[in-house]
């Protein structure tokens, strides 16, 4: 049995279909067929019922099929982390983080980081629908700042900070903290937003605030990079809806109006990592987020 006919035999017990299957591993369909016959002869175990019409799993297969794919999983894992360890990858470090905090968070924990370890080369990943905690599970980042917490098992997250959710407005606009009364006078208003139907927990959020409000915004331009937001709010072309965090963007041409919404600052790192950096990137980073918080609060509380 080798790891090569466990692969195609999954491959099948997706597909259920030897021709489908054979296309996609690029293989002939007879070659597939001995490959799985030799797997069921060793295993002494029928794999798979099958006529000229119908492949199904027997439950034997399903057994297996449910089994084999999380330990192939993890072993792929396992093996990409080998891979880092031997072209000596522990002196590089991968975040991925949320675009928002990319003038305020980041750039501080970057010093701190980089001014106790200056030989580190770190890479920084800005994913969009991609799921960080994927990446994190298959190795391709070692630690994700995220707006959302990771449920998975393995995963470790702890809580940095929250902080508000606001209304962006061009520096002109006749929207303020003292006119603004509820969404309904936003109506005639055209929105520049992260797309609605996405699955990013910001869309979701903006969904949730919309369907509380009972309010449907004139979405006018759609993008997930804030900072492109906020220069085309600043040109007059819209308003939107962000974090407090890109407050700290310091561009002249926006106002931020909170409403009662909140948003989270969480990192995540994979449990039992041995990568001695990760632990220092997290220590930094539960300093730096009882900072950026307690600067987050007395700022709101004295005004924007």
């Amino acid at each position: 049995m080798t790891f090569l006919q466990i692969r195609y035999f999954l491959v099948l017990a997706q597909e259920l279909h030897f021709w489908k299957t054979s296309e996609k591993i690029f293989i002939s369909q007879s070659s597939l067929s001995r490959h799985i016959q030799s797997l069921e002869e060793e295993l002494d175990i029928q794999l798979f019922e099958r006529d000229k019409r119908n492949v199904k799993l027997t439950e034997a297969g399903k057994f297996l099929e449910e089994r084999w794919r999380v330990l192939l999983d993890e072993f792929e894992r396992t093996h990409t982390q080998a891979k880092k360890i031997d072209r000596g990858s522990f002196k590089m470090i991968s975040l991925a983080y949320p675009g928002s905090i990319s003038s305020s968070f980041l750039p501080e924990l970057l010093r701190n980081f980089t001014c106790e370890f200056p030989e580190i080369k770190i890479n920084l990943e800005e994913p969009t629908d991609a799921s960080n905690e994927k990446l994190l599970l298959d190795y391709h980042i070692d630690v994700a700042f995220s707006r959302d917490i990771f449920k998975h098992p393995q995963v470790q997250s702890l809580l940095l900070y929250s902080e508000p959710v606001c209304i962006v407005v061009p520096a002109g606009h006749w929207l303020n903290i003292e006119t603004f009364e509820d969404f309904q006078s936003l109506r005639e208003e055209n929105f520049i937003l992260s797309g609605l139907h996405h699955n990013t927990f910001f869309a979701s959020l903006l969904r949730t605030i919309f369907s509380t409000q009972g309010f449907q915004p004139k979405s006018h331009i759609e993008t997930d990079f804030g900072g492109l937001i906020l220069n085309l709010v600043a040109q007059g072309l819209g308003i939107s809806i962000l974090p407090y965090s890109f407050i700290f963007a310091n561009h002249g041409g926006v106002r931020f109006i909170p409403i009662s919404e909140k948003v989270d600052l969480l990192v995540n790192w994979r449990k039992n990592d041995d990568n001695h950096l990760v632990q220092n990137v997290v220590r930094h980073a539960l300093t730096l987020g009882k900072q950026i918080g307690e600067r987050i609060n007395k700022q709101t509380q004295t005004g924007f």
